[in-house]
């Protein structure tokens, strides 16, 4: 069992590594600083089953590091929720097929509310529709997943929250996201005593 162990780890890793690296991720960034950070919009974050579950963290996780985001289910939007999206902000969707019914339908139902929001999308396929409509498209690279059926999301999910992270990371660094900045998000807790630790910030 543990070389079977090791082995998911090595695939995992793996898939990690062969994420593509190109210049959609400069383009969401740029997209994202001008949107949240200049105009004063926000990151609206969205998918459908696990791959909500990540965007649910992705949005929490940006908006913890000083650039303003929100998860927005897609079925939930279809009854009310959909009135969060104001005229600056984006939308940062996530499908690994990138034909998930749900998603598709909130952009359309996106566009009808304010016309010509920027699109970016996290997927495995870049022919897909989703993929066609988005003004940026980041490729996950399409790994198999470690489940043993092949269909349990799984190598999927990690390489998404991966590029979550890359996102994240990059956005911090372009808006010299500082330890003061960090500890004024994070009243409680041991990362809240750490970053005021940190930045000399007393009690």
């Amino acid at each position: 069992m543990l070389e079977e162990i090791r082995q998911v780890l090595r695939k995992e890793a793996e898939a990690v590594q062969s994420i593509p690296v190109t210049d959609a991720y400069e383009k969401a960034i740029v997209l994202i600083e001008e949107r949240v950070h200049r105009l004063k919009g926000k990151l609206v974050v969205s998918g459908m089953g696990k791959a909500g579950q990540i965007a649910l963290n992705i949005a929490t996780t940006f908006s913890s590091t000083g650039t303003p985001a929100v998860f927005l289910h897609p079925s939930d939007a279809q009854h009310g929720d959909l009135g969060v999206i104001q005229p600056n902000d984006l939308l940062l969707l996530i499908s690994n097929s990138g034909k998930t019914r749900e998603i598709l339908e909130l952009v359309e139902l996106a566009e009808n509310l304010y016309k010509d929001l920027p699109l970016i999308v996290i997927t495995s396929n870049k022919e897909s529709q989703l993929a066609m409509l988005a003004d940026v498209c980041l490729e996950t690279g399409n790994p198999r997943e470690v489940c043993i059926l092949g269909l349990t999301p799984s190598t999927s999910t990690t390489v998404m929250t991966v590029i979550g992270d890359v996102l994240v990371v990059m956005m911090m660094k372009r808006i010299n996201f500082s330890n003061e900045d960090y500890a004024k998000r994070h009243h409680g807790g041991y990362l809240g005593d750490k970053s005021r630790l940190q930045a000399g910030i007393k009690k």
